[in-house]
């Protein structure tokens, strides 16, 4: 059965999707304490990423945003499967964005909306967080975005 970050998921249409394989050697996720660190997470969906290329040329500023969006969703799902249930969240505590971007592109932080809103919609204020948005020259697989997220848990 799902819980209450699930059921707000599917209120916006979403679901959590499985949890992306490591393109390397690393986890997705890993707890310390009261603690979850995930990956970084590309916008992969289904196992392929959608788009390619740089914010700012290839990729438009509005796509993505959607990706990161995408993106924090995965970081969710890479929660889930070392946390067992999303309502233990108890806050995020932080959020770490790439974009990859033309070489006059400066847009990051609005980019990284698509991540920290998804974030306050399903998980209202304990979803609201510290963050940084950096411009990069390439991402893996050519992604234009990669979001990280930290999260705290509530006592076992």
């Amino acid at each position: 059965m799902s819980g209450a970050v699930e059921a707000a998921l599917a209120e916006l249409g979403l679901k959590l999707p499985e949890v992306v394989p490591p393109l390397a050697a690393y986890q997705p996720a890993v707890r310390t304490g009261s603690y979850v660190y995930t990956s970084g997470q590309l916008p992969m969906v289904e196992g392929k990423l959608p788009v390619t290329g740089k914010v700012g040329a290839e990729v438009t500023p509005e796509e993505a945003k959607e990706l990161a969006r995408t993106c924090a969703l995965n970081a969710l799902a890479a929660v889930k499967s070392v946390a067992g249930d999303l309502d233990r969240i108890a806050r995020v505590v932080k959020v770490v964005g790439f974009v990859a971007s033309a070489t006059d592109f400066t847009g990051q932080p609005a980019v990284l909306n698509g991540a920290s809103e998804l974030l306050g919609q399903v998980l209202g204020d304990r979803g609201v967080h510290a963050r940084s948005a950096v411009g990069v020259a390439v991402l893996p697989l050519d992604a234009p975005v990669e979001v990280e997220i930290l999260v705290e848990l509530t006592e076992d």
